[in-house]
Order: structure tokens, then sequence, then C-alpha cells
């Protein structure tokens, strides 16, 4: 379960690097004993292309917000922008994306 949390400034949390190289993330809250399972923002940086990874898939639930900027979906040949939402199921299949002029988003993974 993730952690008990009371309103806090996420604007004051510096981004630090995330996993997947030329992105950056504020995790705003994550369960300790299941770290896939989180609430974070996280940056692209402009230009990222995930195609080498190719499709995405995982294990958890994932909701994806977009705030800013531009994601462009090389599978469905869609570019989604600020307002965008995803819901996606484990398993689902996703992506690429690039992101010419980069974007951030709002992600929260959960178990189902």
């Amino acid at each position: 379960m993730k952690e008990e949390l009371e309103f806090f400034v996420g604007d004051a949390m510096p981004w630090r690097e995330a996993a997947q190289p030329g992105t950056e993330e504020k995790v705003l809250s994550r369960d300790p004993d299941d770290p896939s399972v989180l609430t974070r923002l996280v940056r692209w940086v402009p230009g990222l292309d995930t195609s080498a990874a190719g499709v995405i898939t995982h294990e958890y639930v994932e909701e994806v917000y977009l705030l800013e900027g531009e994601l462009v979906d090389l599978t469905l040949g869609q570019i989604f922008g600020p307002g965008h939402y995803a819901s996606r199921r484990p398993g689902m299949r996703h992506g690429p994306y690039r992101t010419p002029a980069g974007c951030t988003m709002l992600e929260i993974r959960y178990r189902g």
C-alpha cells in the first residue's frame, strides 16, 4: 500500500533522473513494499524516442494524464497533448512513443 501523506508542496521537490533514459521524475507517493506502485510526475526530454524499446507492456495498472507538451504514438500514428488521458490494464500493449518538444505527465500505477 502507498504511504500515507497529507498535502505537501510537490513543486518544491527536485526533479531526479528516472530509470528510463531521457526522463526525469518527481515521485509523489510509492508503496515501499512494491516500488512499481507509485504516483509521479514524469518529464520526457525533447527528442526522446522509445522506438528502440518497442511496444511496452507491464504488470500493473497505469493511468497517465498529459500536462504539457506532445506525445506521438508511433503505433497508432496519433499525437496527444495536454488534457489527454490513458488508462491501461496489466499487459496492455502501448507505444512506442516520440516527443519532439518534450512532455510532462502525471502517472499513477497500482495493482488491479
